[in-house]
């Protein structure tokens, strides 16, 4: 198909489905030059990786054309001078970046109270099998869009859940790799710690050859069509509250076992109330150097800290603050000067991390366990409830380490993932499980249902 085309079909489904008809909500900006890309790379003689393929990036990612917001209005009306290395990549490899996916603002650091998929500048995204339930958080829009197939490929950032949630609960395939293995330059930051920007897609094929690109590496398109042993460890401490959803996690390893892949049972200890305190502290204290750092390559913005954000947001209230507040941020703002208490902190947290995942990958090469329940019922006034939700995604965030998900069927008519985890630096393996076991699933890609 001549890019033009794919293009011009992308356009029009995010016109229909998520513009109106199901007012999916999911695309926060379109870029005005998408066609003008699309024509100048049917003009090329070219067989690039990504030659002429619809991409969407979250909005706090910077690219061109597109606004960067983080879904605040802080940042509206502050034009993105020059493209991050992941756009720059993604353009470089053929791709052609359609539009900014909306997200949960400030990737939902901003309040304990948050709704995933709301932003002041994007409003709430919908879920496409159920328009009443959420589309997690916080790469809400990444994780709608490629679902409902306004693209087959995204990208969305995760610092403890951001892409493996949305992933889970529209019913698609993310990957966050290892943290720093993808440059971040452009992006607006929670942590140093544990950022990483990740593919999102409907296949985890697509999902390998979209993290080669964004990684500058050419290994992982090959790991998925990879049939070499692989070793899974079954971590049922990755349970969910959901009996539904821990049966179908059992039907599951049972398929798997049946296909051939080599199973072995994995114990591992639930993280206590001081890991939970110890990786917030860590992730506010990051948050305010963070945000002045980058905010300080935003050249017009009318913010340039942490406070000046929050100070816009109360100067700003019935808009930014009209359904949670921002008692987080206030947090992070008491909390800049304990430096000596963060590196406490950030030393406990990776510490139990880092002997978390060394002993349950021991004698395996990956783990798998459930991500989250079913979507719930999303309100702008209760916040998000992250039913069912098992604690997967805590030690591979602390720790900075790669973790993945695939669709692993329905469960009262809604998606719910299979979680897949590995060492640091170890996405070879962890593709390579997670296309093997797609195959074993043979679920195919899932097609909501955009029931209103």
């Amino acid at each position: 198909m001549k890019s033009t085309d794919a293009v011009e079909k992308s356009l029009e489904i995010i016109s229909e489905l998520d513009h109106s008809g199901y007012s999916l909500n999911s695309v926060l900006a379109l870029a005005d030059d998408a066609l003008d890309q699309a024509q100048r790379l049917d003009q090329k003689d070219s067989n690039l990786p990504l030659q002429g393929l619809p991409i969407l990036v979250k909005d706090n990612i910077e690219a061109k054309g597109l606004p960067a917001t983080a879904g605040s209005l802080a940042l509206a009306d502050t034009p993105v001078m020059q493209d991050s290395t992941i756009a720059r990549r993604l353009r470089e490899a053929g791709a052609v970046i359609v539009g900014a996916t909306n997200l949960s603002e400030w990737a939902n650091i901003r309040s304990t109270k948050s709704a995933s998929g709301w932003s002041a500048v994007g409003g709430l995204t919908a879920n496409p099998w159920q328009h009443g339930r959420s589309a997690g958080g916080s790469s809400s829009g990444s994780g709608a869009a490629v679902a409902a197939g306004l693209t087959q490929w995204a990208i969305g950032s995760e610092t403890d859940g951001s892409i493996i949630c949305p992933a889970s609960l529209n019913g698609c395939v993310g990957i966050k790799p290892t943290v720093g293995s993808i440059p971040r330059d452009g992006v607006i930051p929670i942590s140093a710690s544990q950022d990483s920007p990740g593919p999102m897609a409907q296949t985890v094929s697509q999902a390998a050859l979209l993290l080669d690109v964004l990684t500058a590496k050419n290994i992982y398109a090959a790991a998925a069509n990879s049939d070499s042993q692989i070793r899974i460890g079954v971590v049922r401490d990755w349970m969910t509250s959901n009996a539904e959803v821990d049966g179908l996690f059992e039907e599951a390893i049972a398929r798997l076992g049946k296909s051939g892949i080599k199973l072995t049972e994995v114990k591992l200890s639930a993280p206590g109330n001081e890991e939970g305190e110890d990786e917030l502290f860590v992730l506010l204290y990051e948050l305010g150097e963070g945000l002045r750092n980058y905010l300080a390559t935003r050249p017009g913005a009318r913010v340039s800290s942490l406070k000046d954000i929050f100070d816009f947001n109360n100067q700003h209230a019935s808009q930014e603050l009209q359904h949670f507040g921002q008692e987080l941020f206030e947090k992070a703002l008491e909390l800049e000067s304990k430096m000596a208490e963060y590196s406490l902190a950030r030393n406990r947290n990776k510490l139990w991390a880092e002997k978390t995942l060394a002993t349950g990958l021991e004698d395996v090469d990956v783990l798998i366990g459930c991500t989250y329940g079913p979507a719930w019922e999303s309100s702008l006034v209760n916040g998000d409830t992250f039913e069912a939700a098992s604690w997967i995604t805590t030690a591979p965030a602390i720790a900075g380490t790669p973790i993945g998900t695939i669709p692993m069927g329905l469960v009262s008519g809604l998606p719910v993932g299979l979680g897949f985890v590995s060492l640091r630096d170890q996405e070879t393996k962890l593709v390579t499980a997670m296309s093997q076991a797609e195959r074993s699933l043979d679920l195919g890609v899932l097609n909501p249902t955009f029931t209103k």
